[in-house]
């Protein structure tokens, strides 16, 4: 609704947000989406949509990808659909992590950094104490790893996930 009386005219868009906050705090978020569509574009207040194909080129040998998984999510259907399009369906390997799983994780990342394959390690905030150890595992990946490895994890947000692997 506009400004009662000479209000609406008088102030600039800004302005009319400080007034807004004063009476409905609970309109800012909309007048915000609606200041920046208005001013920048609609671009700046829509999340891009997930392209794994991107998400691709910006990982090597030595950096992992990470798929931080939210309720309702399945990161894993569209990593098999980008397997097959690449050719690498047969050449991947996936652990869900989990008590009792930490050594089949190191050998399945030893033996795809070898040969060329995709490692997958799925639920990794199940495995908190394997984290430390994935901690070292990745910050001793290097280039010296076959040039088609490449280290794919999920986890929910957890406390106990590596930073430094972020």
């Amino acid at each position: 609704m506009p400004l009662p009386g000479e209000w609406n005219d008088k102030l600039n868009d800004f302005q009319r947000m400080i007034v807004l906050k004063s009476i409905r705090l609970d309109k800012i978020p909309l007048a915000v989406q609606n200041f920046v569509t208005t001013k920048v574009g609609r671009q700046f207040i829509e999340p891009p949509t997930f392209n794994i194909g991107k998400s691709y080129k910006d990982a090597s040998v030595s950096v992992p990808l990470i798929f931080v998984l939210s309720p309702g999510s399945d990161p894993v259907a569209d990593f098999m659909r980008f397997a097959e399009e690449m050719n690498m369906s047969k050449k991947f390997e996936s652990i869900s992590l989990g008590r009792g799983q930490d050594k089949k994780a190191i050998n399945c990342i030893n033996e795809n950094a070898g040969r060329g394959g995709w490692a997958l390690l799925m639920n990794c905030h199940l495995a908190s104490s394997f984290m430390p150890k994935l901690e070292h595992i990745v910050e001793s990946l290097d280039d010296s790893n076959h040039r088609d490895f490449r280290l794919w994890m999920t986890s929910m947000p957890s406390k106990g996930f590596p930073v430094s692997v972020l």
